[in-house]
């Protein structure tokens, strides 16, 4: 299975820990993967800002830069939702209409790869502590992927899920929203830290980076000892044995 990793803009300047995983993660599961040097953004922040012209110099680059991979796989359920609304923005476009159909078909979230692709619910992670999970706007919303992290999560051994309140409630982030709109997406990340904060949880897990850092930075500020995960690095994770705690490295995690 040859898989072109989507690195995004957030995890590639904030979190590269998490592509890291993501790969090692596809890696293990047999995956060929390589990582084609033109992607830059999905053109999603312009986009939404409602500069349509300007945005599709960007996704143009990005059917160029995936154009001849077998399957697309990206750590963030937003930025492949955004590979899906190429269709609708080149319509009609007899350039770059089926170059866009042909993206959309072959893009997929990492976790929903790893489910509906490879068929695969246990990858043989585990982690021991209490967790949550905050489900994206745009994964649940825009991907239309409510299931597959789940799915994945119920599998890790040592990891108690507990479930949040208000789960499909915004975080507030929202892209350029939490810019535009910094005193209402304040209440709402307040809310959600709340939420949060309810369950107990000691673990906060996200597909979405953008979403994480945000939560996460609200919790840094709140004195909450609420530790982030992208569930690509859950999902690389393993408790050592005893083997390796007496001094011999982990394979992984």
């Amino acid at each position: 299975m040859k898989v072109s990793i989507f690195s995004t803009c957030v995890v590639d300047l904030m979190a590269p820990n998490v592509g890291i995983a993501m790969v090692q993660v596809l890696e293990r599961l047999g995956c060929e993967i390589d990582f084609p040097a033109s992607q830059v953004c999905c053109g999603q922040p312009t986009y939404n800002s409602g500069y349509l012209e300007d945005s599709k110099l960007a996704m143009k680059n990005m059917m160029r830069a995936f154009e001849h991979s077998d399957y697309v796989v990206g750590p963030s359920g937003s930025c492949i939702a955004m590979f899906h609304e190429y269709p609708k923005i080149f319509k009609g476009d007899p350039q770059w209409e089926l170059k866009a159909v042909a993206l959309k078909e072959k893009a997929y979230e990492f976790t929903q790869f790893i489910v509906r692709v490879l068929g695969i619910t246990d990858v043989g992670a585990s982690l021991e502590g209490t967790a949550t999970y905050h489900r994206s706007c745009h994964m649940t919303r825009l991907l239309g992927e409510r299931e597959t992290p789940f799915q994945l999560l119920e599998q890790v051994q040592g990891l108690q899920m507990e479930p949040l309140k208000n789960s499909d409630n915004c975080c507030g982030f929202g892209g350029t929203f939490s810019v535009k709109m910094p005193d209402i997406s304040e209440q709402m990340v307040n809310e959600k830290c709340g939420c949060i904060t309810e369950t107990g949880a000691d673990i906060l897990i996200s597909a979405d980076m953008g979403c994480l850092l945000n939560i996460g930075g609200r919790l840094s500020r709140k004195g909450e000892p609420v530790k982030i995960m992208h569930i690509a690095e859950v999902l690389n994770h393993h408790n050592p044995t005893k083997k390796e705690e007496a001094g011999h490295e982990p394979a992984n995690g």
